[in-house]
């Protein structure tokens, strides 16, 4: 069975004085809830699991990469079994999408032995067959990583709450570590993929997305991906067309592996 809704725990000792603080999920049930968040959706892979993506623009959904791949096997889940199911709110979507294709980051190795790399490069994109284009439906802007202290959301599905997102308002980044970052944010199976909005100038834009939750000195903690130059890398590569499933570095399973540091549990 494939489990795409796990989130990987690592062992992440954060070297930071800044407390996990306790957060506050807000369930988006109505239509007024969620009125602004109908982008995230929640990616489905042949009903037997399912990670949470946004679109970027009318055909492009950003996610986890490690979304992409069946935990039992470690293989690539074939995207004509995955869909976007935008808005997705007590059985309804505000749209159905199937994948035609999907980029992963070039540096991301499944089953990578150092976690941590894992984590820093698990960004994918996926490539709708057809666009998204409702007025109910505004794609979100992306922007640079935010800043350690700056107040941060992520709107998700998860484990019991799969058939409503929730959004989490309250949380902020606790620090940055090459390319990763380091949230208060409360996250759970299924939260993988889920973006992470910043709010500066009065502006919702997405600066990560989730990849893992980990325990660190001061708590449970959540650690994202930054965006930046992979994400463009990504949107290049995609613009080229070509494979159904594609790395970025042209769909060589060879990649940099270390043989040390700490692997992922996966609960």
């Amino acid at each position: 069975m494939i489990r795409i809704y796990f989130i990987a725990i690592v062992a992440f000792l954060l070297a930071s004085a800044i407390r996990a603080q306790d957060s506050v999920l807000t369930p988006l049930e109505t239509g007024n809830d969620s009125r602004g968040w109908e982008a995230v959706g929640r990616l489905d892979i042949d009903g037997l699991g399912f990670c949470t993506g946004a679109l970027i623009t009318p055909d492009l959904v950003l996610t986890a990469a490690h979304c992409l791949y069946d935990q039992n096997t470690g293989k690539r889940i074939d995207t004509d079994r995955i869909e976007f199911r935008a808005g997705w709110r007590n059985g309804r979507a505000e749209a159905y999408r199937k994948v035609s294709r999907g980029i992963v980051h070039p540096d991301y190795v499944y089953d990578d032995s150092v976690a941590m790399n894992r984590v820093r490069h698990d960004l994918a994109l996926l490539e709708l067959l057809r666009p998204v284009r409702t007025t109910r439906i505004v794609p979100f802007r992306t922007d640079a990583a935010p800043r350690t202290g700056d107040r941060i959301g992520v709107v998700s599905y998860a484990k019991g709450r799969a058939e409503v997102p929730s959004l989490e308002e309250v949380c902020n980044v606790l620090g940055r570590d090459g390319g990763i970052l380091i949230m208060s944010c409360e996250v759970e199976f299924g939260a993988s993929g889920a973006p992470v909005f910043s709010f500066s100038d009065g502006k919702v834009r997405i600066v990560s997305i989730v990849s893992a939750k980990a325990e660190s000195r001061k708590g449970k903690v959540a650690l994202g991906s930054e965006l930046g130059p992979a994400l463009d890398l990504l949107r290049a590569k995609m613009a080229t067309g070509g494979k159904r499933f594609l790395r970025a570095d042209d769909g060589s399973d060879g990649a940099r592996r270390s043989m040390t540091g700490a692997k992922f549990v996966k609960p």
